[in-house]
């Protein structure tokens, strides 16, 4: 038995102590970030649902309840802007979905009496070196809950 309590570094066990708590702490402020990031998406996805749905009723389409379902709500898009449904297979095409989303948006905010100059913001997309930008994503956002919720 003493043999082995020789054998033992001391020195070297608080280190060994230390690293599960550093790994602990670090997984928790993963799981932190991830539940945060979570909780963002659903967020986001709530109110541009809402928003969407609202400007789907003032517009007068019958079938407001697209915008509650993933996918689906995309076609709203070229419903809203006078366009065939079939015309939401666009949005799935790079650089063709930003230019296609700023028709769309141009057309929705002309019939509900904004300046279609709006929709230009749709364009972001193609200047963003990874094909996402958040000033783009958070200005349409902006510009969706306007034409819901805004008396015009």
């Amino acid at each position: 038995m003493e043999n082995f309590l020789q054998n033992i570094n001391f020195e070297n066990m608080s280190q060994s102590v230390g690293e599960p708590v550093a790994l602990l702490i670090l997984a928790i402020i993963g799981f932190v970030g991830i539940l945060i990031g979570i909780i963002v998406l659903i967020g986001i996805y709530v109110y541009s649902s809402l928003a969407f749905s609202t400007l789907a009723k003032k517009m007068e389409y019958k079938n407001h309840w697209l915008a509650w379902i993933p996918i689906a709500n995309l076609f709203l898009f070229p419903i809203l802007a006078e366009k065939k449904w079939t015309w939401g297979f666009l949005l799935f095409i790079p650089v063709v979905n930003a230019v296609f989303l700023t028709i769309c948006l141009w057309t929705i905010l002309e019939k509900r009496g904004y300046d279609g100059k709006w929709g230009l913001i749709g364009l972001g997309y193609l200047f963003s070196k990874t094909g996402f930008s958040g000033v783009p994503f958070i200005v349409i956002l902006i510009i969706l809950g306007v034409l819901a919720w805004k008396k015009k």
